[in-house]
């Protein structure tokens, strides 16, 4: 019974050995006589990787899984890969495979000083991957640092002046309300918060008018820096935001103050002392 298990072995192995590749990654379990077979061959193996890993390294390499040795062809080997090394990162070592060419997949290696320093790390790689998803779907950008916010608020107010009764109101409280973005980044600066809100919005609105004398749409890219409070052109500080986050954004902001809105009465959870 061991010797047909050993020849069983031997036989999957010279299979494989047969495609001379120089890495076999398994899902499963390699024995030591497997291992043995294949060292003397000059082959690394791989045991245990999770199925998710094994799927972005076959992505990478340009191989393909095979789930018997039998069934392995010559396209099934992944040719990508330029460069197999294990490095010692810290005190755990890991397999690089690197110079892979067209690679579907890639893996990013996050270090931190403690647990909750890498989460953190890890949450602003994922929204930085987000943001150049969006961009890279809708790809339109627009002024960061507040500018966007105030030519908004600017558009509004100059608009609502044209409206009268009643319904000049909404203009002018989304317009007030749209301000609040530049408002909190020179809260955050520590600046005076009136002087640097008042000179942005001076800038926009001598835009806005120089825009209408001439017929021609200019833009006004002018907002706050957030680390110094001063007021940059952010078309040459190179801040910018993605389009769909600015649109979603607003779209909330103006569907969450409907839902309060429509609430016609107050529900109070306190309940009221006898006497």
């Amino acid at each position: 019974m061991l010797r047909m298990e050993e020849e069983y072995v031997e036989n999957m192995c010279m299979e494989i050995i047969a495609f001379q590749p120089d890495i076999v990654i398994t899902e499963k379990g390699v024995s030591d006589l497997a291992q043995h077979y294949l060292a003397k061959a000059n082959i690394t193996a791989f045991r245990r990787l999770r199925k998710t890993d094994n799927n972005r390294v076959a992505r990478a390499t340009g191989a393909t899984i095979v789930s018997r040795t039998d069934e392995i062809q010559e396209s099934d080997i992944g040719t990508g890969c330029g460069l197999f090394e294990m490095r010692k990162i810290s005190d755990e070592w890991f397999c690089f495979l690197d110079e892979c060419k067209d690679p579907k997949a890639c893996t990013i290696i996050l270090r931190g000083g403690s647990k909750d320093v890498l989460n953190e790390i890890e949450r602003n790689l994922h929204d930085a991957m987000e943001v150049v998803r969006n961009v890279v779907y809708d790809p339109k950008l627009l002024p960061g640092g507040g500018a966007t916010e105030m030519a908004v608020s600017m558009g509004l107010r100059r608009a609502g002046l044209k409206v009268e009764g009643v319904q000049q109101r909404p203009f002018l409280a989304v317009g007030e309300a749209m301000e609040v973005i530049p408002r909190t980044l020179a809260q955050n600066c520590g600046v005076s918060v009136i002087r640097t809100v008042t000179q942005l919005r001076a800038k926009h609105a001598a835009a806005y008018d120089e825009a209408e004398k001439s017929g021609d749409k200019k833009k006004c890219n002018w907002g706050i820096n957030g680390t110094s409070g001063e007021l940059v052109d952010m078309d040459s500080y190179g801040i910018w935001e993605p389009f769909s986050v600015k649109v979603q954004t607003i779209k909330t902001a103006i569907e969450s103050a409907c839902m309060i809105l429509r609430i016609d009465d107050i529900v109070s959870g306190s309940k009221k002392s006898i006497q």
